[in-house]
């Protein structure tokens, strides 16, 4: 699986390996195990290790400007292996916003020869704690998160709800040539999960929105090249317009089950952390 060490990467090697599936995690940076392989995107060479031997593979959008095409030589690479499907992790918010620029990986995956299955999650709960306090934040202290969210609302999903989704997907039969779009049970502003967050974690966090403008600013002083910042904002402003609130059953579909919802999320933290 690429992105192997990744929030959802590692759950899935974790979640296969519980249940006797030897999972290879591939990776750029250094992983543990025998299964662990080097892999970098940018350098064919490292692709044929990740797959011998290989019978189904976890892929990870990684929404470069040369994804598309990387994708469609990997897929074929894959096929000339014996690899039997593909799952892509993919994101719900780029198939409603529709700009075909975003979803080319997907398209690069449709068109393979390897049965497939895209996953379309919404904004990982686990982005607030896993990072310095979020992933895409304009800008973010030890206690202030600051995005130009506004009072858009999210129904923020637990990546080990993913993580199980991936898992059925790759070993389950009946998912080939499927897209599910997974969300949370709820839709809560960003202001509404970091006040979660603060309280369950015992931490004095808080959420401050800013405009385009800022964001674009602070974003692109700090190396963001500014024609992907140019991209980025308008998922966010999807977001904050409130188009992107709808629940999505397919954590219910793969899983039988009812998504985690933020508030199971910070208490499970808090007791890990306590």
């Amino acid at each position: 699986m690429t992105g192997g060490t990744g929030k959802t990467g590692r759950r899935v090697a974790a979640l296969l390996n519980a249940r006797g599936i030897r999972a290879r995690v591939a990776s750029r940076r250094s992983a543990d195990g025998p299964d662990a392989v080097r892999f970098d995107w940018a350098d064919e060479t490292t692709w044929p290790a990740a797959l011998d031997g290989v019978r189904a593979v976890y892929l990870v959008d990684s929404q470069t400007p040369t994804a598309p095409a990387e994708l469609r030589a990997f897929t074929e690479l894959a096929a000339a292996h014996g690899v039997e499907r593909v799952v892509l992790l993919s994101a719900r918010v780029l198939a409603e916003v529709g700009d075909p620029a975003w979803l080319a990986t997907e398209d690069a995956i449709r068109e393979g020869s390897v049965p497939w299955t895209i996953l379309r999650p919404t904004w990982f709960i686990q982005n607030f704690l896993e990072e310095p306090l979020i992933v895409g934040a304009v800008s973010a202290s030890a206690d202030e998160l600051r995005m130009p969210t506004g009072e858009g609302r999210e129904p923020f999903i637990d990546a080990e709800d993913i993580a199980e989704a991936a898992v059925a997907a790759l070993t389950g039969e009946g998912h080939a040539g499927q897209t599910y779009e997974l969300s949370g049970p709820e839709a809560l502003t960003w202001g509404e999960a970091v006040a979660e967050i603060a309280r369950a974690t015992g931490r004095a966090l808080r959420f401050t929105p800013v405009d385009d403008e800022e964001a674009l600013e602070v974003l692109t002083a700090a190396g963001w090249p500014r024609e992907f910042v140019e991209q980025y904002l308008p998922l966010l402003a999807h977001i904050r317009h409130g188009r992107s609130a709808t629940l999505s059953d397919g954590v219910q579909r793969l899983l039988g089950r009812a998504p985690g919802s933020v508030a199971a999320y910070t208490e499970r933290v808090a007791k890990e952390t306590a």
